[in-house]
């Protein structure tokens, strides 16, 4: 079970490093108020994560 934990722990900062590199600090931002949002059930906090994550994805900074 430990293995599992340090397996998941190192995928979840891995990616959230390639987000930080590709997208910046406001794709970070995205990213946590989505996951903040799915995991308190706020379908107001997720819903502004997830568009702030798919317009960074769509359209991102020049």
């Amino acid at each position: 079970m430990p293995v599992i934990a340090f397996v998941s722990a190192v995928f979840i900062i891995g990616f959230e490093q390639l987000v930080q590199w590709k997208y910046g600090p406001m794709g970070i931002v995205g990213l946590l108020l989505l996951t903040i949002g799915v995991k308190a059930r706020n379908p107001v906090c997720s819903s502004i994560g997830a568009v702030v994550l798919a317009l960074m994805v769509a359209h991102p900074a020049l």
